[in-house]
């Protein structure tokens, strides 16, 4: 059998319940097993299967062999039966007032609403919307079009069936609202305290359709989502001190207000027109975490720059939420940010480096309210999601753009490291960085800087304690500060400034103290300078004077010896 016909496969799950995919096929086994290892080393993958491939020279089909398989298990999944009939998941009119199915009203006729300024919890709940709407006839039935062919694709039954069934449906539907606005069953907040609406509809089983329709009724007096929210509020707060209406206004007017916060329109009127994403998000996080934002803005004031102010509405939005109210609605706005962090749109479209700040507000924001919203994974894996998009090319050459030397490319790419998160993201970030500092461009201008070569050092000395602290692998940071080290070798040779030091005029503790601090890495990079030094550093203790000089000024000794330990000279 030539080697031809035999290929190894490598698949991954890259979350708990997700499928097997297929990473890569190689006819190398070393090839496919490295990789697999590598993946769940790197928790890029939670699971990974290597299976051997033969071809059947006779059939031309393959045999498969599953050579080992590592990580999370796979979950038992339940085989989806087909269904038996063209019964759609909303089988009743109150189905429609679920979430998701009223997520799915939004979607299908986004268009009709924004033209008629109305969120779906308006139109399930307004007989004049809702005539509006069948009269459109066209309108409804291509909504219902868009619901059926997925779902007859999806479950095997004819289409026709399936929209007839949603047809049945949304006439149940319009025809529940339609009378009960004929019977006066929605009660007008114009004329009656929705307290008392409330107390009376404690025990009806339709209490939440029946407040709702006179909470949409209350609505029809605003056009702007703005004014909408402000006058949600003020139902809100006109709630009595009962527990039991107060909690049934509360779940009533929180589908409204998610429905606002949901339309791109709706948050724009709400949070301001003039932010872009970050900044919402960062309003929005604002929203559903007011005791963390506001715990880090104190600890860290510069976050106050990132992270807006919320003004109007949205300030007494916040104030109701902060006091406990809404929690839902919280737990909503917060995974709406994790969604729009998954998702291709940048944060700062024209801001590259702004990016790289909103982006570490938010992780701070989002990681100090985990638990109470998300779980620190959920907030891990958008952000490690995020970072994949701000290490690719066209990002990275955005965000040095404008950098007036290479040494603050480097820097910039330094704080890059920084802020990405998940092994992958990190390598190649320092990928990035090592090219930088490697390019001969920043070894040329290190070398011949308008600055002193002391000054030159010093900086690279910094670069190199900066690279350090910046959160990448063993490896990664080794090699980056051997090139920082290899460049600063190359300043300290050109200049000699440690043979300079030591023949200068000045004291033996002057030239000690600032040798030391060449050799202990706090005036160049670890490196051929900072052996330079050490090695002066040694010839210059062997000598009389300098011991003599020590000897008779111990409070000078007792500062020196630090740097010396600094630079691995003392104990």
């Amino acid at each position: 059998m030539d080697r031809g016909q035999v290929h190894y496969e490598v698949f991954v799950r890259v979350s708990a319940l997700a499928p097997w995919r297929l990473e890569l096929a190689t006819e190398r086994r070393d090839q496919a097993t490295t990789l697999a290892e590598e993946m769940l080393a790197d928790k890029r993958a939670v699971a990974v299967r290597v299976t051997k491939e033969t071809m059947d020279s006779a059939t031309m089909e393959f045999n498969s062999v599953t050579l080992f398989t590592k990580g999370v298990p796979e979950p038992v999944r339940k085989t989806r039966e087909r269904a038996a009939s063209a019964e759609p998941p909303c089988r009743a009119p109150q189905d429609l007032y679920a979430s998701h199915a009223r997520e799915t009203v939004g979607r299908v006729l986004e268009d009709w609403l924004r033209r008629n300024r109305c969120t779906p919890f308006e139109l399930l709940h307004r007989p004049d919307l809702v005539e509006k709407l069948e009269a459109s006839g066209v309108e409804l039935q291509h909504a219902i079009q868009k619901i059926a062919v997925p779902e007859s694709q999806a479950t095997g039954q004819p289409v026709h069936d399936v929209m007839r069934a949603y047809q049945r449906l949304t006439e149940q539907a319009i025809e529940r609202v339609i009378m009960a606005g004929r019977k006066n069953r929605f009660a007008d907040l114009s004329q009656q305290p929705i307290a008392e609406v409330a107390s009376r509809l404690i025990g009806d089983p339709d209490r939440t359709f029946l407040l709702g329709g006179a909470v949409a009724g209350a609505l029809s007096r605003a056009s702007r989502p703005r004014e909408k929210v402000g006058f949600l509020l003020d139902l809100v707060e006109a709630a009595p001190d009962e527990a039991q209406p107060t909690a049934l206004i509360r779940v009533v007017i929180e589908q409204p207000l998610a429905e606002i916060l949901a339309s791109p329109q709706g948050l724009a009127d709400v949070l301001g027109p003039d932010n872009d994403l970050g900044a919402s998000l960062a309003a929005l996080t604002r929203l559903a975490a007011p005791d963390e934002v506001e715990a880090l803005i104190r600890m860290e004031p510069g976050l106050a720059r990132q992270i807006p102010r919320l003004e109007g509405p949205a300030e007494r939005l916040g104030q109701q939420m902060r006091a406990g109210a809404f929690k839902m609605l919280g737990a909503y706005i917060a995974r709406r940010v994790l969604r729009e962090l998954t998702g291709p749109r940048r944060l700062r479209p024209t801001d590259a480096r702004g990016e790289i700040d909103i982006l570490r507000a938010l992780a701070m924001a989002l990681t100090a309210s985990a638990g109470r919203l998300l779980s620190l994974d959920e907030v891990q894996e958008a952000f490690g999601a995020r970072a994949k998009s701000i290490v690719t090319a066209d990002f990275v050459e955005a965000y040095l753009k404008g950098a007036p030397t290479v040494r603050a490319e480097a820097e910039l790419l330094v704080r890059l490291c920084e802020n990405v998160t998940g092994s992958a993201n990190k390598r190649e970030a320092a990928r990035w960085l090592f090219a930088c500092v490697g390019a001969l461009r920043f070894e040329k201008e290190a070398r011949e800087a308008a600055e002193s070569p002391a000054a030159s050092l010093g900086q690279l000395a910094v670069l190199q304690r900066a690279v350090r602290g910046a959160g990448l692998n063993e490896a990664d940071t080794g090699q980056i500060m051997r090139k920082l080290g290899e460049v600063g070798t190359l300043v300290e040779a050109d200049a000699r400034i440690c043979e300079q030091i030591a023949r200068a005029g000045a004291s033996p503790v002057q030239k000690l103290t600032l040798l030391l601090g060449l050799a202990s890495g706090q005036g160049a990079p670890v490196g051929g300078a900072t052996e330079r030094a050490k090695a002066e550093v040694l010839r210059l203790l062997r000598l009389p004077e300098a011991r003599e000089a020590l000897a008779a000024a111990p409070e000078l000794a007792g500062k020196i010896k630090p740097m010396m330990q600094a630079a691995g000279l003392a104990a």
